[in-house]
């Protein structure tokens, strides 16, 4: 467990980050290096713990409400009718980063199929590459392999952080309104 004072240098960082978009009391949102599909954010506690049944009660309501909120956002940005929300809790279940983290996917009909967007989640930042080659059906759009992706410049990312702050604002209003 983080000591109190590693708690406070990680919400420093936090702060000066420009990959993050949304704080609450106990989580944050940020955008994704190289996302799975556009808009692929991830929601993670400020605790680092290796499993979800190591959070607090406080901490699990606030994780999941926060992946509600920024979901609902990040679904009408991206023009998505649906998302794929997934944790990988531990590493059999594919959970490549120690800590718990909850992936958010907005999806859009046809961009892949529509459960195996889990399967694209295993592995380093999900090769979106090595599934594409493996796959006979040619409907699916051409995705260059993993190590042929760029990863996105400090710039794009902070870009899609601000736009995404200033809709979670927008979501935020909504939720106080009762909208949620």
């Amino acid at each position: 467990m983080p000591s109190s004072a590693l708690g406070d240098q990680l919400l420093a960082v936090l702060a000066d980050s420009t990959q993050v978009f949304h704080l609450t009391p106990l989580s944050f949102a940020l955008v994704n290096l190289k996302p799975l599909l556009p808009g692929h954010v991830l929601v993670c506690p400020y605790r680092s713990v290796p499993r979800l049944r190591d959070l607090t009660v406080a901490e699990t309501t606030d994780l999941f409400r926060t992946v509600q909120l920024v979901g609902r956002c990040v679904e009408r940005v991206f023009g998505a009718s649906a998302l794929n929300i997934a944790v990988q809790d531990g590493i059999d279940a594919g959970q490549s980063v120690g800590h718990v983290h909850a992936h958010i996917i907005p999806r859009k009909r046809g961009d892949v199929g529509a459960d195996e967007v889990y399967g694209l989640l295993e592995g380093e930042e999900g090769d979106l590459g090595k599934w594409y080659s493996r796959r006979e059906r040619p409907r699916f759009p051409a995705i260059p392999k993993d190590e042929d992706r760029k990863a996105r410049s400090e710039e794009e990312m902070a870009r899609e952080a601000e736009l995404l702050a200033r809709e979670m604002e927008v979501e935020a209003r909504g939720a106080e309104n009762g909208h949620l």
